[in-house]
């Protein structure tokens, strides 16, 4: 009974105990809390270990045409001798092994003759490469709750941004920091003590900045949709400092351990890279879901399953999405899109997004080309009964569940419902948005306040 009153009183101290009016330090320390349990929620729910055995697999596929093609890329620029360096940096957690694996690797990648693949060949080679990027879209996407992933088009101009101006930017920035560091007046500095303990401090952080720096972008840039920076700024951080301080402990854990080599062999090499890929994934989807969560907090306390709307929920939602975007267009106000929906509502944006798919499928809605997409009318005003919604309303779930021509038929039940449809479209037949925005003016007129 002790621990079940603690549990209890542990619970109100973290979930409903308000934050407005609190020092800042406790009320950091309470979104912190929250923030962890939601961390630890999401783990064991499965999902993210999943994801990132996934990409490991996904990784093992690509990794060698992937350092080619960054390969050809940054040969252009007489810098391929890069390469070596930076997977030297990306592997050392496996302590002396990195060189036998790294050398392995890059003989792979030089004996790969791309004329000798054939046709068929260099496409499974650009695929598998294109199926790395497409997967941690899909896992950051998962990680945001975005059901709707980016169009081929979109895809495609993104990803073969994303590989060509990669390895530009590596290259840029390594061949940068040699240049400072080989600056003759550089060299003069670090003679001096004070600025030479300054370097040897700014050596042990740099690290940390440039990881941390890596993991902003990523999660600015993949998912499919507006990512604050300090959102993606925070996560990168965090992501930053566990891949360091994970890197220092799985060397620890490589050098001191000698039961795999004698279990698994010469396979031993192996096995610590795999498992060594499945902790760097991990890692940056947890930061990745740090930005989530900082972006959205309210979403801490809901699970990562999408949640579950009645059908009168529904109806009404469809309804007021149609009126809101229908709304921005008659006054000529910008197009909103899943976020400021979401947001407007007062809705978790999955279910937003869920909606929108249904509305589109009728074409009472149509998405803009911007990037995410924004929503439009699909048809005039006068054109869009409300019946027609509420119908794409009560059909979401039909597609992928069971539909209504799969259940038997009983002749009574039947009628019933024939008798309740018929009986809504007597009634709404004639009424469509053009009649509510009608109505909200002259309620507006008549209480002389602007219509909302």
């Amino acid at each position: 009974m002790k621990e079940t009153g603690l549990v209890d009183h542990l619970n109100r101290a973290i979930w409903d105990s308000p934050l407005e009016g609190v020092s800042r330090w406790r009320s950091a320390l309470v979104k912190t809390v929250r923030l962890v349990i939601a961390l630890a929620r999401d783990w064991f729910a499965g999902q993210v270990s999943l994801r990132a055995t996934s990409l490991v697999y996904t990784t093992l596929l690509s990794i060698v045409p992937l350092l080619a093609f960054t390969f050809s890329v940054v040969k252009a620029f007489g810098v391929n001798n890069v390469i070596a360096p930076l997977l030297h940096e990306l592997l050392a957690p496996l302590g002396e092994n990195e060189s036998e694996l790294v050398s392995r690797i890059l003989g792979f990648v030089q004996n790969m003759q791309v004329g000798v693949l054939g046709s068929l060949g260099l496409v499974f080679l650009i695929y598998t490469v294109i199926a790395l990027v497409a997967q941690i879209e899909d896992s950051l996407n998962f990680i945001w709750r975005v059901e709707e992933p980016r169009s081929w088009g979109q895809r495609f101009s993104k990803y073969v941004s994303v590989l060509l101006v990669g390895p530009i930017l590596v290259v840029a920035a390594m061949g940068m920091t040699a240049s400072i560091k080989s600056a003759a007046v550089v060299q003069w500095l670090l003679t001096v003590r004070a600025f030479g303990e300054i370097a040897y401090i700014a050596s042990q952080v740099i690290p940390y900045l440039l990881v941390s720096v890596a993991f902003t972008f990523i999660y600015a840039l993949m998912p499919n949709t507006r990512v604050r920076f300090l959102p993606a700024l925070t996560g990168g951080v965090v992501a930053g400092v566990l891949w360091q301080l994970a890197g220092a402990a799985f060397t620890a854990l490589v050098v001191g351990s000698t039961r795999y080599a004698a279990i698994y062999s010469s396979f031993a090499i192996l096995v610590m890279f795999l498992i060594w890929i499945y902790i760097s994934w991990l890692i940056l989807l947890l930061g990745a879901s740090v930005s989530f969560y900082v972006q959205y907090p309210q979403y801490v306390r809901v699970p990562s399953k999408p949640p579950t709307l009645s059908g009168r929920v529904r109806e009404k939602l469809a309804l007021l999405i149609t009126y809101v975007i229908g709304a921005q267009y008659r006054q000529g106000q910008p197009a909103l899109g899943v976020e400021q929906l979401s947001a407007r509502l007062d809705v978790p944006r999955e279910s937003v997004a869920e909606m929108l798919s249904a509305l589109q499928r009728h074409r009472i809605l149509l998405p803009t080309r911007d990037d995410p997409p924004r929503f439009i009318p699909g048809r005039a005003l006068e054109a869009v009964p409300v019946k027609m919604v509420l119908d794409a309303a009560r059909e979401v779930g039909e597609l992928e569940g069971i539909r209504m021509a799969h259940l038997p038929s009983a002749g009574e039940v039947d009628d019933t419902i024939e008798h309740a449809e018929r009986a809504v479209a007597r009634s709404l037949e004639r009424v469509t948005f053009h009649d509510l925005y009608r109505e909200e003016e002259r309620r507006a007129d008549a209480s002389g306040k602007p219509p909302a």
